[in-house]
């Protein structure tokens, strides 16, 4: 069978039946239809043997929700089953998530490298916070692949990139980049906020781990923050002795070794029980609950989100203040082809445009619209505007805002589940308002 992208699929259910099944049942005790929200600390153990062999990873079950939470768990599931992976754990957000992911992975004096294009909070996380930790990130130009070969170095452990980059426009071309991480004994991980698993699913391309925050389009309401990590099964860590994290005894679990215990999913095995454990960045069951409930209809809201974005970005395209619009869905777009092979459902709804009237005229129009929001998220079902130069970039130097396709003319919009025509008069009000100053 398929998904409609033309990609052969084993037998079994489709996207649409697992994002509303996958992972849940009723409940045993009452019945209940819904995953309920399980709003306790603590479970009861059943006697003392039983707790021990929880303690020590023996058998699963559920001890302490810092850990393991059964609405949690129903989400991480899901997650897992819709990206085609083996497990996943969840966190707080989507910078918790890449902190589990990151701390499982490196010690000090660890390198990795990453994509210059990436959510600007990304940016500051990798290259100042991580360097307090002994973790250093070299950014590369991610529109050549081979410059991820060029950075790497003895000390790197992996490599990390954006399938469609945060503002928004560029597709990387994953397969060249899973094939030199291969090649280097690495890990690729790949963000996939902005695609989500209906649209994309980096594990076909060659990804070993894909991070998600869930805040955005699994969510999908502007309601809860989450994160989620989930990693294919299928990298060898045992290849080399770059992860003595999965293949050496883990002294906190009287010398229990991670791959060689629980093989395929050892990697988000170790990232909960000793990252999650001792930081505590953790996923409430109430932000698990509104999130599952939002990915029960997320393949209807892409496929809206998708359809409105193309209509907006033609709009814009055409229209006299705007200078450029970068959305991969554009035949005009350099990452038109490139979207057509890792996207064929369609490039997202998150992109940027370039206004004439520089960093006045995306002030004034992020002010100027009404229908549009003007915030920092995305993949809400209201739609979004942002002046990415004053928000969200605006610790990066104008160098690096425009490296990351984030330059002072640019604003970046996050297209929801509106009226299509109800959005172009937005914008071409708003827009009008550039150029007036009125």
């Amino acid at each position: 069978m398929s998904d409609d992208d033309g990609k052969a699929r084993p037998p079994g259910f489709g996207f649409e039946t697992r994002a509303i099944h996958a992972g849940a049942r009723p409940d045993p005790t009452t019945g209940a239809r819904n995953t309920p929200i399980f709003q306790t600390t603590s479970y009861v153990f059943d006697d003392v043997d039983h707790a021990a062999d929880l303690f020590n990873l023996q058998t699963f079950g559920f001890i302490y929700s810092r850990l393991t939470n059964p609405t949690v768990s129903v989400l991480e599931e899901r997650i897992a089953n819709l990206e085609d992976g083996r497990a996943a754990v969840c966190a707080a957000s989507g910078h918790a998530a890449q902190f589990l992911t990151f701390f499982t992975l490196l010690g000090p004096g660890d390198e990795f490298v990453a994509s210059r294009n990436l959510y600007g909070g990304s940016i500051t996380q990798f290259g100042l916070s991580f360097k307090k930790l002994g973790w250093t990130c070299h950014f590369v130009d991610p529109t050549d692949p081979e410059n991820f070969r060029r950075a790497l170095t003895p000390k790197c452990k992996a490599i990390f990139l954006e399938i469609l980059a945060n503002p928004g426009g560029i597709v990387v071309d994953v397969e060249p980049v899973a094939a030199i991480a291969r090649e280097a004994g690495i890990p690729l991980i790949v963000d996939n906020t902005m695609a989500t698993p209906y649209l994309c699913r980096p594990f076909e391309w060659g990804a070993d781990i894909v991070v998600h925050s869930t805040t955005k389009f699994l969510s999908g309401h502007g309601t809860s923050v989450g994160g989620a990590v989930v990693e294919s099964g299928r990298f060898d860590w045992a290849q080399n002795d770059k992860f003595p994290c999965m293949t050496q005894p883990e002294p906190a679990y009287h010398g229990l070794t991670f791959y060689e215990t629980f093989g395929d999913f050892g990697f988000t095995t170790k990232a909960r029980a000793v990252a999650l454990r001792d930081f505590g960045p953790t996923l409430s069951p109430a932000n698990a609950f509104y999130t599952i409930t939002g990915i029960e209809t997320l393949h209807l809201r892409m496929e809206r989100h998708v359809q409105n974005a193309q209509a907006v970005a033609e709009f814009l395209e055409g229209h006299p203040a705007v200078a450029g619009v970068s959305y991969a869905g554009l035949p005009s777009s350099p990452y038109h082809d490139l979207a057509r092979k890792y996207l064929p459902r369609g490039p997202g709804s998150v992109f940027t445009c370039r206004l004439k009237g520089g960093f006045e005229a995306g002030v004034r129009l992020v002010e100027s619209v009404e229908l549009f929001s003007h915030l920092a998220n995305i993949g809400d079902t209201r739609s979004l505007i942002l002046h990415p130069a004053s928000t969200t970039h605006r610790q990066l130097s104008p160098e690096q805002q425009v490296a990351a396709g984030a330059g002072p003319d640019v604003v970046r919009l996050s297209i929801g589940l509106e009226t299509a025509d109800d959005l172009l008069r937005d914008l071409d009000r708003g827009l009008a308002a550039t150029t007036t100053g009125k």
